[in-house]
């Protein structure tokens, strides 16, 4: 059985509840955990150490928190006063923990779905999505990142070009896959309102709302964007559902043609604001 399951963020209790609820068993199921792995929640070594011995019956994505925590470790980006990320880098196996980061992936296909932290860019379909994302996760995992880390927060440049190249591009594909919320038509992305989809800045929609995007038609499932709450259609899933702000973790069984979904409900590890 394959599940897809919403952002962890350290919350080691509700997923090892969440496991028990859908009796998982890495010898015949797999879980598709699409990003945000850590950071807010109290036990994000934990949930790394639960994960990473799963071993291939558990396929990881990359979200922003764990960009965040990749950053923070090499020295180039401060850390939050709201992060939660002490103990998993003090621990004697840190490099091993960010080795093992590094191997995860920005995208995937699970079952006929694709599946992203954030979302996809209106002018990409899940092909194109695939590819660009194989283009990141080889850097993330080579020699270049470290100088990438230094370059990668910003919101330029604003618009996808096929020519973009080098630390523009892969920050720009970066920024789609794990930040993304609201969009225009022509694919210029907004990052400053993490409201619900009904809080659209005028002249921008929420990604997935554009009725033209290339993937129209193409099984997309997300997580990232808490304050949608759970979206459950043919065609798309929403699986962010707030854990770490006192909502739940969500999983979703994809495969044989039966959706099936099991929800925990979660204890409030961070407070809003």
């Amino acid at each position: 059985m394959h599940y897809l399951i919403g952002d962890l963020q350290g919350c080691h209790d509700a997923f090892d509840q969440l496991l028990a609820e859908i009796g998982f068993s890495p010898s015949r199921d797999h879980l598709h955990v699409l990003g945000d792995l850590v950071n807010r929640g109290p036990d994000s070594l934990a949930v790394l150490r639960r994960l990473r011995g799963f071993g291939a019956s558990a396929t990881c994505l990359l979200g922003n928190h764990d960009l965040h925590l990749l950053a923070v470790a090499a020295g180039v980006r401060r850390p939050h006063r709201k992060d939660t990320l002490d103990a998993l880098l003090a621990d004697d196996e840190r490099e091993a923990w960010l080795a093992w980061l590094r191997q995860c992936r920005l995208a995937d296909s699970a079952c006929g779905w694709l599946t992203v932290h954030a979302g996809v860019l209106p002018q990409w379909n899940s092909a194109r999505t695939l590819a660009l994302a194989r283009e990141v996760e080889a850097m993330i995992r080579g020699p270049q990142f470290p100088d990438f880390l230094r370059v990668m927060y910003g919101n330029e440049p604003p618009r996808w070009d096929d020519t973009l190249g080098g630390f523009d591009r892969w920050r720009f594909i970066i920024n789609v896959l794990t930040r993304i919320r609201f969009c225009s038509a022509d694919g210029l992305m907004e990052f400053d309102t993490k409201d619900s989809a009904e809080q659209a800045p005028p002249g921008f929609a929420p990604w997935f709302s554009h009725a033209g995007r290339a993937s129209v038609g193409e099984p997309i499932a997300f997580g990232h964007w808490s304050t949608l709450g759970l979206i459950n259609r043919p065609d798309l899933l929403a699986l962010d559902t707030g854990c770490v702000w006192g909502g739940a973790l969500s999983a979703v069984r994809v495969d044989g043609g039966r959706r099936e979904v099991v929800q925990v409900h979660c204890r409030q590890a961070q407070a809003p604001g």
